[in-house]
């Protein structure tokens, strides 16, 4: 296929045969390189090669002055900040560098654009002025230091530019206007010398201005590429800076213009694909190159374009693995490196000025990829033993001190993660550094497998290193916060640039390094509206009209370049692939692009336009069944054997998994960390407290006296006991104190309510306190023993009438200790569950303590005192006031039925453990 490149070449050959005294100029070095590749089958002879150069370096070279990195400009900008401002009004460098990064960028387009400075910041600060408050005859400090800083800027401007042009250094802007300063003696000094401009399209004015002037001496040639299609038509924007240097150049009054070609409308073969989310481009993007690859063997002369740059990871885990040679032009952001997330975690960490962390940062970090294996020491793994050790002591807050103590100083990387920084912005960097070095250390061991691993450590170290450089030269970062702003910064300006065959197999590249580049089969990615386009982003301190006033460049013109990029790519491709995102995300672009839309309307090509949808398989809901094997059967027999806890029958009829997995598997719940009291430890805590109480109170009768003593020892039984149960978790502030508070509320209201029934007459005994009870029970149609074990709170006499309690510190209402029909008992877990446990528990005391019936048995709720003891009752239909709350013979023979039918269903071999919905 023809390229761009080719084209021009083959056209200079008939007027410089030797091209070695030429100096080519192109957009970017990746178009350079291609036009190296090209040389040798043009020439088709041996010859020195001619100069190459990137726009930005042969502007470097015109002006003298080096470029420095955006972070670098910052700190020296803040030195002209400090020098220029009161003390009194001077923002911090962490404030300063969110709206100076504004500023530095309409310093760059001012200067690109040659605008006269001292006339446009003179511009702004009067319309700052105008605009809020000059109208008002008593101004305060805040407005007066306002509209002081916008008279200054051109005073900041010129104090920054001399300090650089001092150090030889300058921004992309200052570099340009030196390059228009110094061109004069460049021509002078250079006069024999041509050059080559290709491939340009929007030109600043600092640009236009040294092409125009090489032209116009003779020392220049430059070729356009842009197609008549877009040309000619007077309304398309991709010619739309072409059209104007063609009209406004003086040089192209008596000179040809090159070039407009005719390759849009020769036959393509065009695609479009709408596919839902970003992971569904990608992954159809895979499916593409596979057909490719299939039908060609080969994806040379082939690139994928992102049109959004967060698809790169994506897109490469999408590559069919077939692929052999694969270049990646753009590189990989730093911020998307899994080491990044370590230093986030880090900072995270030490932003707040503490000795103290919180743990679930300390196990972020000792959990991290990059730092779990240097806790391995002499086969111990010591992060899981910390891990360990914070579960169980329930340890919400951890100290350096605390951590080496657990390791028994083990484990050197302690120190270098949880040494405090807020004393030294110095210590910190060089942690992060010898940080860096230690994983390095780890990962020397397997060099081979780790080489990805080392290059991101290289990297890090790169970009902490310069950090401490120019902290060090400058001083401007106090604090942790500012260290922070400033990673982060360069985090996401620095990239990891991938090594391959640039000139070989497919190329994987963004929307910019498309560039005067020329592939015969093209995918592009996210043609979307907000992305390609970009849409209307204005991050800038100029207004929109002074811009058009001073020939600034607006969204408009960010629009038109994006137009010629996409149509630039199309030009002499015959095979293209256009891919955009059918739900519409207002973050990260919406619709399908105008661009589309304007192809289709064009009527030039034939497209075939398709909305592509993952295949769904339809996936039958099916129930979760447990099949009962031989051997669960047997561990089933040996369960029966140990004995069935009412809480475990109840399990069974709530959801039968459940209890296959409790009580067969034995898994139990992960216990995290309790910041805030667990119910179930405020249960137990409660349970212990009344424990303690009542257990020397066996088989006495309970009087005012003597419940009026326990009420004195409520306070330090309850904190005993929450030392007990909570560990080392704080319970003196916030949620755990209100939760000790209650704890210790719920204790004396129900002492309270125990005052008021032995004063309203009642005789209280204290039978049996925490009673265990193991009864076998008799089932023939098993054919093996059968046990039932519980422990039952608390056995009373009241009156004479025996009471089985069972405490509940959570809500239980009268109706969930009532039952109508005996059948309903093993089947309705919220309605019956109460009522068959209170019933197990009675039934399992008369079988071993022979209880004289009747008896009653009920729930003591704690969070419902006021109903007092909420007692069984069986009623006659569900309508019916009537009830029958004491438990006879009759009573605890139907619930044995009932208890051996749900026995025998557990263990019968022939009813699997089948899923309820819940």
């Amino acid at each position: 296929m023809t390229t761009f490149i080719s084209d021009v070449l083959k056209d200079l050959k008939k007027s410089y045969p030797n091209f070695s005294y030429l100096t080519f100029v192109l957009p970017s070095k990746r178009a350079g390189l291609f036009l190296k590749h090209q040389l040798p089958q043009v020439l088709g002879q041996t010859a020195f090669a001619p100069i190459i150069l990137s726009i930005e370096e042969f502007v470097e070279e015109l002006s003298q002055l080096k470029s420095i990195s955006n972070t670098e400009l910052l700190f020296e900008f803040y030195n002209s900040y400090l020098a220029l401002t009161k003390k009194s009004n001077v923002d911090s460098f962490e404030t300063f560098s969110k709206w100076a990064q504004i500023l530095l960028q309409d310093f760059n387009e001012i200067d690109r654009y040659l605008i006269p400075q001292e006339k446009i910041f003179n511009y702004i600060s009067a319309i700052q002025d105008l605009k809020h408050w000059s109208l008002e005859d008593n101004k305060t400090d805040f407005v007066k230091n306002y509209l002081a800083f916008w008279g200054k800027i051109h005073t900041y401007y010129q104090h920054f530019t001399e300090n650089l042009f001092n150090k030889n250094i300058g921004y992309q802007g200052l570099i340009y206007r030196e390059a228009v300063e110094n061109l004069e003696s460049y021509m002078q000094t250079n006069e024999g010398k041509q050059h080559v401009f290709l491939g340009f399209n929007a030109l600043n004015t600092a640009e236009e201005t040294i092409i125009q002037e090489l032209l116009q001496n003779g020392l220049a040639k430059i070729f356009w590429d842009i197609d008549k299609v877009f040309f000619e038509n007077t309304n398309h924007g991709t010619a739309l800076f072409t059209r104007q240097h063609k009209t406004n150049w003086k040089y192209f009054k008596n000179h040809p213009f090159n070039w407009a070609t005719d390759n849009y409308s020769k036959e393509k073969n065009i695609s479009i694909f709408g596919v839902p989310k970003n992971i569904g481009q990608a992954k159809y993007i895979g499916s593409i190159l596979s057909d490719l690859q299939k039908q060609n063997n080969t994806l040379e002369n082939t690139a994928v374009v992102l049109g959004d740059e967060n698809l790169l990871v994506p897109v490469l885990n999408s590559i069919p693995s077939t692929v052999g040679s694969l270049n990646i032009t753009m590189g990989f952001p730093l911020k998307s490196i899994p080491l990044a997330s370590l230093f986030e975690s880090l900072f995270h960490l030490h932003k707040a000025s503490s000795n103290t962390f919180y743990y679930k940062d300390v196990v972020k970090i000792i959990s991290h990829q990059f730092i779990k294996p240097l806790f391995n020491i002499e086969n111990t793994d010591y992060a899981s033993l910390i891990n360990e050790i914070i579960e169980t002591n329930n340890l919400v807050y951890l100290t350096k001190d605390k951590l080496e103590e657990i390791t028994n100083k083990s484990v050197n990387i302690i120190d270098l993660l949880f040494s405090p920084w807020q004393k030294s912005i110095e210590t910190a960097l060089q942690n992060c550094s010898k940080l860096i070095l230690a994983i390095k250390s780890y990962l020397d061991e397997n060099k081979t497998a780790n080489l990805l691993s080392l290059e991101y450590l290289y990297r890090f170290n790169v970009l902490f290193t310069e950090i401490s450089r120019l902290n060090a030269e400058h001083g401007h970062i106090k604090d942790v916060n500012t260290l922070y702003s400033i990673y982060g910064e360069v985090l996401n300006t620095e990239t990891l640039d991938f090594q391959g065959e640039p000139l070989q197999g497919l190329q994987v590249m963004g929307m910019l390094e498309s560039r005067v580049l020329d592939f015969e089969t093209i995918i592009i990615s996210s043609v979307n509206e907000g992305i390609l386009p970009s849409g209307k982003t204005n991050n800038s301190f100029i207004p929109f009209d002074v811009k058009l006033e001073n020939n600034l460049p607006t969204y408009k013109e960010k629009d038109a370049v994006y137009t010629y990029h996409f149509y630039r790519l199309l030009q002499r491709a015959k095979n293209i692939y256009i891919l955009y995102n059918t739900e519409a995300d207002v973050l990260n672009g919406g619709e399908k692009s105008r661009f589309i839309t304007q192809m289709e309307l064009e009527g030039i090509h034939q497209i075939n336009h398709q909305i592509i949808a993952p295949k769904v398989p339809v996936i039958n809901a099916s129930e979760n069944v447990i099949k009962k094997t031989p051997d669960l059967q047997k561990q089933l027999i040996q369960l029966a054997y140990e004995g069935f806890s009412p809480s475990s029958l109840t399990s069974y009829f709530r959801n039968p998994i459940d209890f296959y997995y409790q009580k067969i598997l034995r898994i139990r719940e992960h216990n995290d960390v309790e910041e805030t009291v667990a119910a179930n430890t405020l249960g137990t805590v409660i349970h212990n407290t009344l424990e303690d109480f009542y257990k020397p109170l066996i088989g006495h009768v309970l009087t005012v006296e003597i419940i009026n003593n326990l009420k004195s020892k409520n306070d330090d039984t309850v904190h005993q006991h929450f030392k007990n149960e909570y560990k080392q978790g704080d319970i003196s502030t916030g949620k755990n104190l209100i939760i000790f508070e209650i704890a210790k509320r719920y204790v004396s209201n129900f002492l309270d309510l125990e005052i008021k029934s032995i004063k309203e007459g009642n005789k209280i005994k204290i039978l049996v306190i925490e009673a265990k009870n193991e009864v076998e029970i008799n089932i023939p149609e098993l054919g093996f023993p059968v046990k039932l074990t519980g422990k039952v709170d608390r056995v009373d006499t009241c009156n004479g009438i025996t009471r089985i309690i069972d405490y509940k510190t959570g809500s239980v209402q009268p109706s969930q200790v009532e039952i109508v029909d005996w059948e309903d008992i093993t089947t309705d877990y919220k309605k019956y569950s109460k009522s068959f446990q209170v019933l197990a528990y009675a039934y399992m005391m008369q079988k071993s303590q022979n209880l004289k019936l009747p008896v009653e048995a009920g729930i003591i709720s704690f969070k419902n005192l006021s109903s007092g003891f909420l007692k069984f009752s069986k009623k006659e239909s569900s309508h019916s006031r009537n009830k029958d709350s004491l438990i006879t013979l009759e009573t605890l023979t139907a619930f044995e039925t009932e208890l051996k039918k749900l026995i025998i269903e557990i263990c019968n071999p022939n009813i699997d453990f089948v899923e309820k919905e819940v």
